[in-house]
């Protein structure tokens, strides 16, 4: 008899559970890589709206106001990246982009619709609100509400609190300012 020249069965099914291994490895990495790139682009958005914000203050002495002011309608007051009220194609901050500080006004990368999933949250309070001291007048918030690689919060938040509230519990990452 010819000596025949071949893998085993055995042989077969352990290169292909090692292939699957392999490749699981791979794919999971893959996926933390997307999602740290992700959180990465939120942070650097929320940095240019942050700056975008603080033109705005500078041309108009004070900080846009909240959705009602400028036609949105959303999400308990919150202008929210998610969602565009108005319809009017300027899905977050309005203003920003009106008034041409911003081209276009980035939102979430994932951008969940509705209100509560991945998405960017802005609010404008009067002074005083939650105790906040009332002589240095009306400030923002702005968040984002949920980051992938991070519990809340984010080791990069700057946070944002008055004596009443803390938006850190709230959001993953968040930072506000004062109008005076």
């Amino acid at each position: 008899m010819k000596n025949k020249r071949g893998f085993t069965l055995v042989e077969l099914l352990v290169v292909i559970a090692i292939i699957s291994l392999i490749s699981s490895l791979v794919l999971a990495s893959i996926r933390t890589a997307r999602e740290r790139a992700r959180d990465a682009k939120r942070i650097l958005d929320m940095n240019q709206i942050t700056k975008a914000l603080e033109l705005y203050y500078h041309e108009n002495g004070q900080y846009p106001g909240s959705t009602a002011s400028y036609g949105e309608s959303n999400c308990s007051g919150w202008d929210s990246s998610s969602v565009d009220g108005d319809g009017d194609g300027n899905p977050f901050i309005d203003p920003l982009q009106t008034s041409g500080f911003m081209r276009f006004v980035s939102v979430d990368p994932i951008n969940t619709p509705g209100c509560g999933g991945y998405e960017y949250r802005y609010y404008r309070y009067s002074a005083g609100s939650y105790n906040c001291d009332p002589s240095r007048g009306a400030y923002y918030v702005l968040g984002v509400l949920n980051m992938e690689t991070s519990g809340r919060p984010h080791p990069d938040s700057p946070g944002w609190s008055c004596p009443s509230r803390n938006w850190q519990n709230e959001f993953d990452w968040v930072a506000g300012g004062f109008e005076k």
